[in-house]
């Protein structure tokens, strides 16, 4: 039995619903972990066969405690077997949901210390009536300029379930 560990920086919990799905789809002979990296976790890397962390795109940023986390556990993370993806609404578009042509991948491998061994971007989803008033009309702005959907009354899940399935086989292997 495989001890994979799922580490997660959510906004609005599609970053949390892939990796849920990833642990269906791994299946059988492997026990997943879900980890919030925003409550600061202390947790022992070493115990864990694999390490998955998913981390979502909100204006145009990772979250900091994701960075906080991988300065702690920089020697830890390369040492084990990783993966890193990134959720965001701009990979809904053919082109930009390819690691090597996600500019949030880029700023990231940029930025961070750590080089995962596994990248994948995923579409994200839009949740419109979940959003504070704030961040509803900034997101529709975004929308607006990039051509997206604009209708504030929807929630539009973007996800490729299949891209997802895929990268679950990277995983799988060793």
């Amino acid at each position: 039995m495989q001890r994979v560990l799922m580490l997660h920086s959510s906004r609005e919990g599609q970053t949390v619903k892939i990796l849920r799905f990833m642990e269906q789809e791994l299946g059988e002979g492997f026990k997943c972990e879900l980890v919030n990296l925003h409550d600061d976790p202390k947790v022992e890397l070493s115990q864990y066969d694999k390490v998955i962390v998913g981390a979502s795109i909100r204006y145009g940023h990772l979250n900091t405690k994701l960075y906080s986390f991988i300065q702690e556990n920089q020697k830890a993370l390369t040492e084990s077997d990783n993966a890193f993806f990134c959720v965001n609404l701009t990979a809904r578009k053919p082109g930009k949901d390819i690691p090597e042509n996600s500019a949030y991948i880029k700023k990231f491998l940029a930025k961070s210390p750590w080089q995962p061994k596994k990248i994948a971007v995923f579409a994200g989803a839009l949740f419109y009536p979940r959003y504070r008033l704030f961040d509803r009309v900034m997101i529709r702005f975004i929308m607006k300029i990039t051509g997206g959907e604009t209708d504030t009354s929807k929630e539009v899940e973007y996800t490729d379930w299949e891209k997802v399935r895929t990268f679950c086989d990277i995983l799988r292997a060793r």
